[in-house]
């Protein structure tokens, strides 16, 4: 169940015991461990816990699931964990929920409005009324509805109570039964899609895939770093960086760009820093991972970016870096249209736009209209024309549209300086500095804060209390995810949970990966990129079972663990 405040409450045990072995266990003494357990036996070379300790904190129930699917469900897990190197370590589990019986089922779709744009579109929930008039309909039709109260998740800063209502039909045994049900309802007249009960974060899952990997800076010799390889404008699998780079562990990171009309595909949607240099800019204030010199210091927080190109006594501000003029995914920069607020997987319009690239963008520039400047190593002006070519080496170049490309024709002469200053702040107004071996991957919610699960969904753009055709598929449904947190003993927690996979994993929903990430003892943690891009490798060989039917994803950054002496 869910505090008062929207948290959710410990567990007895696990907030003294944090989660996780203390300093000169097993593993701080450099011990290799591979281990398979069974149910009854206490984990104490691996975890202070017995595994029904650990299965019930692994396997969060909501508070409002159905008694028939949570209460008489029974969680085991069983975990294996291996010494990668000296202070990592990898644990791989499945937890299972015997008694909990999914099935595929026909949702109706109810008829919704985009709150942004005023179009039409379709949510898969709605208030009572339209729910119990739909059920009437279908019964009218001859079908045989349910509905189900669908309960808010503890979100820090959404409403309480009663979400919406879903209206089903029928309960199937396999995916076909259900698409050819679907059919019927269909040609009823009703907007239909066909689901996986599993996938409900109101009653428990069956089985969940996840993969752990624990970081001890006190133990581990090498770095860990968020790289976007030699170009930020590109796209590889996790596996093939973590294989050439010969990382232990990897896991994949941010959001990036997927679709030419959004941008140019694998550059960064949200704020990303690699080797000290800020390569992309952040949409609003979102949460981000900072690995400070090379690992060794790491902590969470949400950051915003601010910055601001100068020539002379005039100044304008940046509102991009590595994007296409014009086009902000995720939203949450001044002047945005349809909104300035951070808002997961939509593309905002810019008409005033000025956007810095800077030589880690190895691709042919954007181009069409507005103004283009290129600046040499001092920041000095050595052309000025129309957009398109090349990032000179060591140089960088300034894009403008509508008001921003007058004020970089106003400010280009040949020889002249235009400088650009950048800002990292946290929510406290603390400024981020960047040293050489500093990196950030920034993605979105928070999940954990202080130790307390802190899902700041609406303020990070991942849901709209007021739209519910907005996220609650990626919120509220189990999906593949990856995390990563950081706990009291200052160790790096990289976790992903395979899903999608009826039968096989079916993911977490946000309120679930808090609660996880918490039953592991972290103290801060955030969400990142996940669904078909969620992959972990460890040694170069990728250890879960992506979701893309397609095998690994091409994704954007990545997190990589790297051994000593690291080139």
């Amino acid at each position: 169940m869910h505090d008062e405040d929207g948290g959710v409450p410990r567990r007895a045990g696990l907030a003294r015991r944090g989660g996780l072995p203390r300093r000169g266990g097993l593993a701080g003494r450099g011990i290799r461990v591979r281990i398979a357990l069974g149910t009854a036996v206490v984990l104490a070379a691996v975890n202070p816990w017995t595994v029904a300790d650990v299965a019930q904190a692994a396997a969060p129930v909501s508070a409002s699931a159905p008694a028939s699917a949570s209460a008489s469900g029974s969680a085991s897990v069983r975990w294996t964990t291996e010494r990668v190197a000296p202070g990592v370590q990898v644990r791989t589990g499945v937890i299972r929920n015997t008694g909990v019986t999914p099935a595929w089922t026909v949702t109706v779709q109810a008829p919704a409005v985009n709150r942004l744009t005023g179009a039409p579109t379709w949510a898969p929930l709605s208030d009572r009324t339209w729910a119990d008039t739909t059920a009437r309909q279908l019964t009218g039709a001859g079908f045989r509805p349910r509905v189900e109260r669908v309960p808010w998740e503890g979100y820090a800063d959404t409403p309480r109570g009663t979400m919406g209502w879903q209206v089903r039909v029928g309960s199937y045994a396999t995916q076909a039964e259900a698409q050819s049900a679907s059919q019927a309802v269909t040609a009823g007249g009703f907007r239909v899609a066909v689901e996986w009960t599993g996938y409900d974060g109101r009653q428990a899952a069956d089985r969940q895939s996840v993969h752990v990997a624990v970081i001890d800076p006190a133990a581990f010799r090498g770095t860990v770093e968020s790289t976007h390889d030699s170009s930020v404008a590109d796209r590889e699998t996790t596996s093939e960086v973590a294989a050439r780079t010969g990382s232990l562990v990897a896991v994949n990171g941010g959001f990036f760009i997927t679709a030419d009309a959004d941008g140019v595909q694998g550059t960064n949607a949200g704020l990303a820093a690699y080797d000290g240099t800020l390569e992309s800019m952040a949409s609003g204030t979102r949460a981000a991972l900072i690995l400070a010199d090379g690992g060794r210091r790491a902590r969470i927080a949400d950051l915003s970016t601010t910055v601001t190109a100068r020539a002379g006594s005039s100044s304008y501000a940046v509102q991009g870096i590595n994007r296409v003029p014009g086009k902000v995914r995720n939203c949450g920069r001044p002047g945005a249209t349809p909104t300035e607020l951070p808002r997961h997987d939509l593309t905002c319009a810019e008409a005033d736009d000025l956007v810095k690239f800077t030589p880690r963008f190895r691709a042919a520039l954007p181009e069409g209209a507005g103004t283009q400047v290129v600046l040499d190593a001092t920041h000095r002006v050595v052309s000025a024309g129309p957009r398109g070519g090349t990032v000179p080496a060591g140089g960088s170049v300034l894009q403008g549209i509508g008001a921003a490309a007058d004020w970089l024709s106003a400010h280009s002469r040949k020889g002249e300086r235009i400088s650009v200053r950048e800002d990292i702040r946290d929510t406290a107004g603390r400024r981020v500095e960047l040293g050489s071996r500093d990196s950030i991957v920034s993605a979105a919610p928070t999940l954990v804060k202080d130790g307390r699960a802190d899902i700041d969904a609406t303020a990070e753009g991942t849901l709209d209390p007021l739209d519910l055709s907005f996220g609650f598929a990626w919120s509220n449904v189990r999906q593949p995810r990856t995390m990563a947190g950081i706990d009291r003993w200052g160790r790096l927690l990289l976790v992903t949970v395979d899903g999608r996979q009826p039968g096989v994993s079916e993911g977490f929903t946000l309120a679930e990966g808090a609660t996880f990430m918490r039953s592991l003892g972290a103290e801060q943690a955030l969400n990142l990129d996940g669904g078909g891009s969620s992959a972990m490798a460890v040694g170069g060989k990728l250890v879960n079972i992506t979701s893309d039917t397609t095998g690994e994803r091409p994704v954007g950054d990545t997190i990589q663990v790297l051994p000593p002496h690291h080139n």
